[in-house]
């Protein structure tokens, strides 16, 4: 049976009672993730039908890497499940993971999407594209570039520029054009944005139905998400005013950052968190993760959801993630240097 815990704040209860007594958890696997409980619960569902392994899991809006360093050896968890590449690396920067070599996730992620040593895989995959007001702007071929360019002038809203999601993306800017290229083209954006950058993805949609903005830069699989929100249905009527517009199709291809999993350094069940990672690199799970959480497979020939597939064709940047990853603290440092989240 799935335990689900919604945040850190249950740790130490979970920690003595989810994840003790060793022996009576010989076919269980301890599981922190970032990921939201709600969209992994399928997969470990399926997961536990198909083999009779329980499995654990402690949510965490924060400080996971940090925790399990802290716990060391003692520590419980055998899978960590997370979002970005920023976090996926920092996880194996931090030493909290371990190599893993397996024939079946290699057959089923491309190298593009694994670390070269095994300490991390790739889940998933998100596009960073353009949310475009339909009534003002609509569909409309558009590229990273051209948002610094001043006809944008004061039509741009964005989360914190030292949020991961935009992170990555601005460390792709490095990647392809040089940290000189990248201070310049961060000028020329932050004086565009129609306010200083705050909110989460989805409130940028909200953003653009309300007419604050025309421009925003988000995650593909928010729109999935908003469309679906049984339970906040305005968030329907934010989706329903924007159009997805994918940056760079027509050349070099749009970002796309990923989820991912690396087993843990002191994993106390590895044979069962290796039967975790196969099982969640495998088809069937690809394919449960592409209609739970609206994202883009990344193993060859899986097909998205639906929904995602109505957004249109992503042609995705064949830029490996370990380079975008090489550039995160430039990143940082360009956003901080020229004021960025002190908006226009």
């Amino acid at each position: 049976m799935t335990r689900l815990k919604a945040s850190a704040g249950f740790f130490l209860a979970f920690a003595t009672a989810a994840f003790a007594a060793p022996a009576a958890l010989a076919e269980d696997v301890n599981i922190y993730s970032y990921r939201q409980p709600e969209l992994i619960a399928p997969l470990l569902e399926a997961f536990e039908a198909e083999t009779g392994i329980n499995t654990n899991v402690l949510f965490l809006d924060t400080g996971l890497v940090e925790r399990v360093k802290a716990e060391g050896a003692n520590s419980p968890v055998d899978v960590i499940l997370t979002v970005d590449i920023g976090r996926l690396t920092e996880a194996r920067e931090a030493d909290v993971t371990q190599s893993v070599e397996s024939a079946i996730i290699n057959d089923h992620i491309p190298a593009q999407f694994r670390d070269p040593d095994g300490n991390w895989f790739a889940l998933t995959k998100r596009g960073r594209v353009v949310y475009s007001s339909k009534d003002r702007i609509g569909q409309i071929p558009i590229t990273y570039e051209e948002l610094a360019d001043p006809k944008w002038e004061g039509a741009i809203c964005i989360r914190d520029g030292q949020h991961p999601y935009n992170i990555a993306l601005i460390a792709s800017m490095i990647a392809h054009h040089g940290t000189e290229y990248t201070e310049e083209w961060l000028e020329g954006l932050k004086a565009n944005l129609a306010r200083r950058p705050n909110g989460n993805d989805r409130s940028q949609a909200k953003a653009i139905m309300s007419g604050e903005c025309d421009l925003a830069l988000g995650n593909t699989y928010y729109v999935g998400l908003m469309m679906t929100n049984d339970k906040e249905p305005e968030q329907k009527e934010w989706a329903a005013a924007i159009d997805i517009l994918f940056p760079n199709a027509d050349d070099r291809g749009t970002h796309v950052n990923v989820s991912g999993m690396a087993m843990a350094k002191h994993a106390p069940h590895p044979e069962n968190a290796l039967k975790l990672m196969e099982f969640l690199a495998s088809p069937e799970a690809q394919e449960i993760y592409a209609e739970q959480v609206f994202e883009y497979p990344v193993m060859p020939g899986a097909e998205a959801s639906e929904i995602v597939q109505s957004f249109g064709d992503i042609h995705p940047d064949d830029l490996p993630l370990i380079e975008i990853a090489d550039h995160r603290r430039e990143a940082s440092e360009l956003v901080d240097k020229v004021g960025f989240n002190n908006g226009p």
